[in-house]
């Protein structure tokens, strides 16, 4: 296994899966509330943190399957956040076996239909490389983070969203990500394992679309949790850890 991981606390085990911009570092107030109940496995995915970069392709559910299997967890729960909760939703209908519950926060979806506005907000960005400075500038102006940059957790989110941007423009120019066949938006509804879908009340427009289409699944619980914006695990961590711990031992 490859990729960066840390391990705390023993117990059932939990795997948390990063969003794109952070690394493990996402997790640091809400691992160790959750160490303290349970084994909880955090990540550096393919390309982030201390994890190695991505040569042409990156297959991040297939990542999971492998950091999993060399660790011999047979199933665990899986939490993971915005791109990261992307991953765990593929990662739970192609093995769901795997999963005993599943936890996504703010997550986005293989193969929905992002708006205009938000595909543009990534188009300007990704034309202001490589100026990072400019790059941070454009991403932070944003609703994803009008809640965390104004808080203790700032300096944090910054710290791992430049960290991010210069990994990033070292990949080759070429990359691609795999994600599993049919797409996840395609057969949302084939989803197994108990899950829990939380998002913010501040949370970009797009991704309340997302909460819409799942909802649509009638078994999945639903939370929102106020005065937040996207990155939740950072700014509201025991809140967060309450509402999970409750959902496992329900």
């Amino acid at each position: 296994m490859d990729l960066h991981y840390e391990i705390t606390g023993k117990g059932h085990p939990v795997v948390l899966i990063h969003s794109g911009g952070t690394d493990l570092r996402l997790w640091t107030f809400l691992a160790p509330l959750l160490s303290k109940n349970y084994k909880v496995i955090a990540f550096d995915g393919r390309g982030a943190g201390q994890s190695p970069s991505p040569l042409k392709q990156a297959n991040y559910v297939e990542d999971v399957l492998a950091l999993m299997d060399d660790l011999e967890l047979n199933q665990a729960t899986i939490i993971g956040h915005s791109m990261g909760g992307q991953i765990a939703t593929d990662f739970a209908l192609n093995y769901p076996e795997r999963v005993s519950k599943l936890v996504l926060i703010a997550p986005s979806l293989t193969g929905f239909p992002y708006s205009k506005e938000f595909e543009q907000y990534h188009i300007k960005i990704s034309e202001a490389a490589p100026d990072i400075g400019k790059m941070l500038e454009l991403a932070l102006h944003s609703p994803t983070y009008q809640v965390v940059i104004n808080s203790p957790q700032k300096e944090l989110n910054v710290q791992m969203l430049r960290h991010h941007f210069e990994r990033m423009l070292k990949w080759s120019a070429d990359f691609c990500i795999k994600w599993p066949q049919p797409k996840a938006y395609e057969r949302l509804g084939e989803l197994n394992p108990e899950t829990l879908f939380i998002i913010g009340d501040q949370d970009l427009a797009d991704n309340y679309r997302v909460a819409d289409f799942f909802r649509k699944v009638s078994s999945i619980h639903f939370l929102e949790m106020q005065d937040a914006d996207h990155m939740l695990p950072l700014t509201h961590s025991e809140d967060l850890y309450h509402e999970i711990i409750a959902f496992m031992e329900d």
